[in-house]
């Protein structure tokens, strides 16, 4: 037993207490070049957010200084420091307020309004955002205490996410909506309640000395004010965390119905879209090549039960017009925006081809017409007029054992023309070697 303890005693390592207390204090404050350092480090995380980039928002988490505050507060509970405690509190609602400003400016002003699904993923917290704060937190402040820091603060900075939940805020505030706003607010709490809180039990683990003798009365009402946050925080994250294995395990049921009864049967599923927040929720479906007729959607709705999928009516888009019109009310998505990136790509490829022909069939034609010809290069030439104008040109270029006569090379000339469908064209010949 006596092993196990000296295994896992946290005093082993540890910093001189007075020095981790300086430190701590130093780093509350926000003042001058923190205030801009925060400032800065939420305009790159909103811009990381609004492109949907994680390697950006890592970044800003990194360079952000909203954690010195937090820990402040959790060590000024564990040693019973109520102007420290008081210090902290006033410059975390600076920090809150600054970064939740900034983040709504750069939202108010920037053109791109689309709900990223790294923005998304802030809106909605549930218990595992509350045991990420809490043992990430735990891991930051050991980390504190000790002589050696080591690597884990960048970690701790990162698994923690105390910027993303507000910027997601300030991204709420611009565009008026409520719910991301007070979601990600949640999430914010829940980050900054569950570090303090961690915070306070390595503290009191460690036998930091009290600043302050407490009375008795006063130590059970700092822990049951504690016990009341922690409930009313946990309580509602249990409830989203069932919510969202609800949806996730409807979903899986409705990704295993559509595999059975259509993906392994051959039929191509053009659109699909499953509305769980709707009620009654519905899955609409369109199809590539297959027509259902309203007896077989009746089947299809029965069919439902068997997968357990309740409540659900089945939506089946099988007019064209229909079908294009929910096709784009997606092409917000990132699959459109690649879809996007195609099309423009396939736009380039086109022009590219305007400017170039298929030599080798013309070679194989040619060989027919005019058998003394043994090659020919034909391709869309621009010149330059002047520095404002430009003009393309034709230009076809053959290998022949002789010229042609001015007939025959008339006869080519209008034959290319047909061929490739242009008005004019200037033939040169090149001499074989």
């Amino acid at each position: 037993m006596n092993r196990l303890q000296n295994f896992l005693d946290l005093h082993k390592g540890e910093e001189d207490k007075q020095k981790v207390l300086e430190n701590v204090k130093s780093n509350i404050s926000f003042r001058g070049s923190t205030v801009w350092i925060l400032a800065c480090a939420i305009v790159v995380a909103s811009v990381g957010l609004n492109v949907n980039s994680t390697a950006v928002i890592i970044g800003a988490m990194l360079i952000s200084p909203l954690m010195g505050p937090i820990v402040g507060a959790g060590f000024s509970l564990g040693i019973y420091d109520f102007e420290l405690l008081k210090k902290a509190s006033k410059n975390l609602i600076i920090a809150t307020l600054v970064s939740l400003l900034v983040s709504t400016i750069y939202f108010t002003l920037s053109p791109f309004k689309e709900t990223q699904s790294e923005l998304l993923a802030r809106t909605s917290p549930n218990i595992y955002d509350i045991l990420i704060a809490f043992f990430g937190g735990l891991v930051g402040v050991i980390a504190i205490t000790r002589v050696e820091k080591g690597n884990p603060i960048p970690g701790v900075a990162i698994a923690t996410a105390l910027m993303p939940p507000l910027c997601t805020a300030g991204y709420g505030l611009a565009i008026g909506n409520w719910k991301y706003f007070l979601g990600a607010l949640f999430l914010y709490t829940i980050n900054c309640v569950f570090i303090c809180i961690s915070t306070f039990i390595i503290v009191k683990y460690l036998k930091y000395p009290e600043v302050n003798h407490v009375n008795p009365k006063y130590r059970k009402q700092i822990k049951y004010t504690i016990t009341t946050l922690i409930v009313l925080l946990i309580v509602p994250s249990v409830y989203f965390a069932y919510l969202l294995a609800q949806e996730k395990q409807y979903k899986q049921k409705v990704e295993l119905f559509l595999n059975d009864e259509f993906n392994d049967k051959g039929f191509a599923i053009l659109y699909q879209k499953i509305n769980y927040n709707k009620n009654p929720r519905s899955i609409e479906l369109a199809f590539l090549n297959k027509k259902i007729t309203k007896q077989e959607i009746h089947n299809l709705s029965e069919l439902l039960k068997k997968y357990h999928i309740e409540n659900t009516e089945l939506v089946i888009k099988q007019d064209t017009t229909d079908i294009k019109k929910y096709i784009l009310e997606n092409n917000a998505t990132e699959k459109a925006k690649e879809n996007e990136k195609d099309v423009m790509i396939l736009n380039l490829e086109n022009k590219l081809k305007s400017y170039s022909y298929n030599n080798n069939a013309l070679r194989e034609e040619i060989a027919i017409l005019f058998p003394e010809i043994s090659n020919i290069s034909v391709a869309n030439h621009i010149f330059n007029e002047n520095s404002d104008s430009t003009f393309t040109k034709t230009i076809a270029i053959y290998k022949s054992t002789k010229n042609l006569t001015p007939n025959d090379e008339e006869k080519l000339k209008e034959w290319l023309k047909k061929r490739i469908s242009r008005n004019s064209i200037a033939i040169y010949r090149e001499k074989e070697d």
